[in-house]
Order: structure tokens, then sequence, then C-alpha cells
């Protein structure tokens, strides 16, 4: 099976390397944090000194980094992976940063003799230590064939969304929807709640009439209908406002440069930077619940 390197081993990375460990993979895991390639060494994985120690003997290289700038940085600046690694070797970035960026990086990748592909995730934390995540593949055919079995190894559903930065489209698009539809599913259950009629209750009719969603059946926001949602651990993160709000503000990014009208994602967006601005960048997104109820600081 192929060697692989894996750099960016925060809340969601750590999860999946330890998960390509499971699936046989010999793994070369790297981060600026020691303490988590401690805990990626104590999944299995071989503890790297720095990049160029991670990448030396790849014949794949994952990637899980907080934004473009790191995405770009590590791959291609002074002593990135493009230094060190083996002409030919497949690049899978999995962060979710801008589809510019991912478009250049692709651009650099081919310059420099890599193949590669923009594969960004949906799911969350509980999906990338359970190996189920759902990725949204851009790049070239032959590249996301040669791709597809890593990614299995971390997640369920793999999807080919076309070519370069076609992965970061999908996955902006998507979330942008998601921060769309919490709000309104966290509207829904406090209405219900003020009108008299118990989590429970709602949950039980909507979950199964026209206004079904994800963000009630899987992350339900109102406590009690969902065990595994945040909502029964205080709005402890499972994905955070700051990582919602980052993906809203690409969101926004990308359809100010398309031309595209997004009303409602502007509008999330603003919902979103009010709780970022009042200090609760650590609560989950779902916490939206939380504010109309008014248990939160203003």
């Amino acid at each position: 099976m192929a060697k692989i390197a894996f750099i960016g081993l925060g809340n969601m990375g750590g999860g999946m390397c330890a998960n390509l460990v499971k699936a046989g993979y010999t793994v070369a895991a790297f981060d600026l944090n020691p303490e988590a390639v401690k805990g990626a060494a104590a999944e299995g994985a071989r503890a790297a000194t720095s990049v160029a120690d991670a990448v030396k003997d790849a014949e794949v290289v994952v990637s899980m980094l907080p934004a473009g700038k790191h995405v770009l940085g590590v791959y291609f600046g002074p002593d990135g992976v493009s230094t060190h690694a083996l002409t030919g070797t497949l690049l899978i970035d999995c962060s979710t940063i801008a589809v510019t960026d991912a478009r250049e990086a692709h651009a650099q990748a081919e310059a420099a003799g890599f193949l590669m592909v923009d594969a960004p995730v949906s799911g969350g934390t509980a999906a990338a230590d359970a190996g189920t995540l759902t990725f949204m593949v851009g790049g070239a055919a032959k590249t996301f064939e040669k791709a597809e079995p890593i990614l299995k190894g971390m997640g369920k559903d793999i999807f080919h969304a076309g070519g370069p930065g076609n992965g970061q489209a999908a996955k902006i698009a998507n979330n942008m929807l998601l921060g769309i539809s919490m709000i309104g599913t966290c509207e829904a259950f406090n209405l219900a709640e003020k009108l008299g009629l118990d989590a429970e209750t709602f949950f039980k009719i909507s979950s199964v009439s026209s206004g079904q969603c994800w963000s009630m059946t899987s992350y339900c926001p109102a406590p009690g209908p969902v065990p595994a949602s945040p909502a029964n651990r205080d709005y402890k993160p499972g994905f955070a406002v700051a990582m919602m709000l980052k993906d809203l503000h690409l969101a926004a990014d990308a359809a100010r440069a398309a031309g595209a009208e997004i009303r409602l994602g502007t509008h999330a967006e603003s919902i979103y930077q009010d709780l970022s601005e009042r200090g609760h960048d650590g609560l989950d997104f779902s916490g939206v619940m939380k504010d109309l109820k008014g248990d939160i600081s203003h």
C-alpha cells in the first residue's frame, strides 16, 4: 500500500490520519504542534520532525490546513513539500480554502510535476474520527481515480465534482446552505416552544414533514431529540461558529467574484459574524438556538 505523509493534525486531521493507519497505510505525520504529532504516533503513525521528513519517501501527501495561505506555503513555500517530495507524488489537500487558492495550488503542482486534487470534507469531527466523512473532489479524472482509494480510508461518500477547484466550490456552496438551514431550524424550534410545543413533539412532526432537513434530523439544535447533537452538550462544538463563519466568508467572496446573488447567505454570514464579535467563536454553530433563547451574552 502507498506510503502517506499527513500534514495538519488538528481537530479534523488527527482522526483522519488515525483512520489511514487503521486502513493499513504507512503514515508519517507532521504538525507544528508537537502534542498533535504525539497523538498521531500513539495511533500508529510515524512522528515526523518536519515537512521534509514527512514527505521524503511518500507516494501520497494528505493535508488538512487552516487556510489557503497555509496550503500554498506548506506545498510550495521555501522548504515546502514541492522541494522535498518525489516528482509525480500525489497531493491531496483536504483543507477548506478559496476556490482561487485551490486552482493556484493545482497550477503550481502541475508546473512542478505533481498530481493534485482538492478534496474538502463534510461531516465534522465526529465523522473524521469515525471515518465516515464526505469528500468533494476537484481535479483531473485520472488523478481522482488515484486519490479515491486513499479517501475511502477516511470517508464514506466520495464525489468527483469536476476539474481543479470544483471540490472547494461544492464545499462552500454546501456549507452556505448548511448555515442557512441551521438558522432556520433554530428559529422553527424556538417558535414552536414559544407557542407551547415541546421539542420532541415538534421534531417527530417536522422530521417527517416538509420542513425536514439535515440540520434537524442529524444535528438538531434543540436539546433532546438527537442525543448525539451538540445541543445536548451545552453546544460544545462539533463545528464551531468560527469555522462556519470562515466558510460563509469564502462563499461570499466566491459569490462576488462570480456575480452570484446570495441574499440568505449574506444574512447568515451577518448572524454568525455577530456571534463571533460577541466572543462566541468557540460555540457550536447550532448555538444560534441558545442565542435566540437569550441564554448567551450580548
